[in-house]
């Protein structure tokens, strides 16, 4: 296989115009309140999502306009492999989120722990499942350290 095509199933409009503004992860700024906008084709597809309270965002990072194999986060001035951070600026472009429901109204996703630029293309929406999702013993590499016993460091915004 040569080729993969998607297409966005929607958009996602924030309040965030400028990259300084979205925090590293939304749960940084989990009051802030967002929406994805779907095609009328996908309305359907919305049946009995408002069932869940948390749903995973996977979406298209419109405005990279670079591919790195290696990028420094936020977090640290020093680089990592571009599988171990995440950058937008990857192979295919791709995000995920995973979000807090508040309602679904006709094609329209309410959601609130959004770190995305308004106008981001939405790929897919899956619901979060805590019998799936949630893991045990979970090690976080590099990211442990700025996090250990419970600390939130400053920098959860981008500069």
């Amino acid at each position: 296989m040569n080729k993969i095509v998607l297409h966005p199933i929607g958009i996602i409009h924030s309040p965030y115009k400028e990259k300084k503004d979205i925090p590293i992860q939304g749960k940084f700024k989990s009051e802030v309140e967002a929406y994805i906008e779907l095609k009328d084709k996908y309305i359907k597809g919305l049946k009995d999502l408002d069932k869940f309270s948390h749903a995973i965002i996977l979406y298209y990072f419109h405005k990279s306009q670079r591919e790195d194999i290696e990028g420094r986060p936020f977090l640290e001035q020093k680089k990592h492999g571009i599988f171990a951070i995440r950058s937008p600026h990857r192979p295919n472009h791709i995000g995920v989120s995973i979000v807090k429901i508040k309602s679904i109204k006709e094609n329209k996703l309410y959601f609130t722990t959004v770190d995305v630029f308004d106008g981001t293309p939405v790929l897919d929406i899956k619901p979060y499942i805590k019998y799936f999702d949630e893991q045990k013993d979970v090690v976080c590499g590099w990211l442990d350290k700025h996090f250990k016993n419970g600390n939130i460091p400053e920098k959860t915004i981008i500069k």
